[in-house]
């Protein structure tokens, strides 16, 4: 989305929300378009659009949704089909049930996030080898949990900017701000 489109956004918001932006000044509403158009530059206008007006028709709020909440909505718009921790853990369960010989194949066949959260074939394998009553509430339990947060993690993360994704890898690689900002390496 271009700065125009932002500005267009904004006026939509000013519409719903008169109040909130009755006392703003013109470098105010200045500054907080350069901000949108920066936040969501990366977005398509109809998709940010479309996210606005569902906030402006659920909310009950006399505030204008905030950045973060727009891009959940946009998040939420864009990737309607996520697996719940409850389908996940049916996918284990099915995994588990034919992991005595066959783990390796079961845990390829499951989805990556899925993958990691068991973290081996080996695993599935001495599951398989559990009472189900165990398996059944302390593995799932713990499992579901486990899924619940690393989807979480996942949506947060899919929800920063590509910079911010960029950079956060950047330090993963361990590479130092001073490299990363173009500066001399420590040494």
């Amino acid at each position: 989305m271009n700065r125009q489109e932002t500005i267009k956004i904004m006026a939509v918001l000013q519409a719903a929300y008169p109040q909130f932006y009755a006392k703003k000044t013109r470098e105010e509403m200045s500054d907080i378009a350069n901000l949108w158009a920066e936040m969501f530059h990366e977005e398509p206008y109809a998709v940010v659009a479309m996210a606005v007006k569902a906030m402006i028709k659920t909310r009950a709020s006399t505030y204008p949704p905030g950045i973060g909440e727009i891009n959940e909505k946009i998040m939420q718009i864009t990737q309607p089909e996520e697996t719940t921790e409850m389908e996940a853990w049916g996918m284990v369960l099915a995994a588990i049930r034919n992991s005595a010989y066959n783990s390796r194949r079961e845990f390829e066949a499951l989805p990556e996030t899925v993958q990691r959260i068991v973290g081996s074939p080996s695993q599935l394998a001495e599951w398989s080898q559990m009472d189900s009553s165990t398996i059944n509430s302390v593995v799932a339990s713990n499992f579901q949990r486990s899924y619940k947060a690393r989807a979480k993690n996942e949506r947060d993360y899919l929800a920063l900017p590509s910079s911010v994704r960029e950079f956060m890898g950047q330090i993963a690689a361990g590479m130092s701000i001073k490299q990363i900002e173009g500066g001399a390496s420590d040494g």
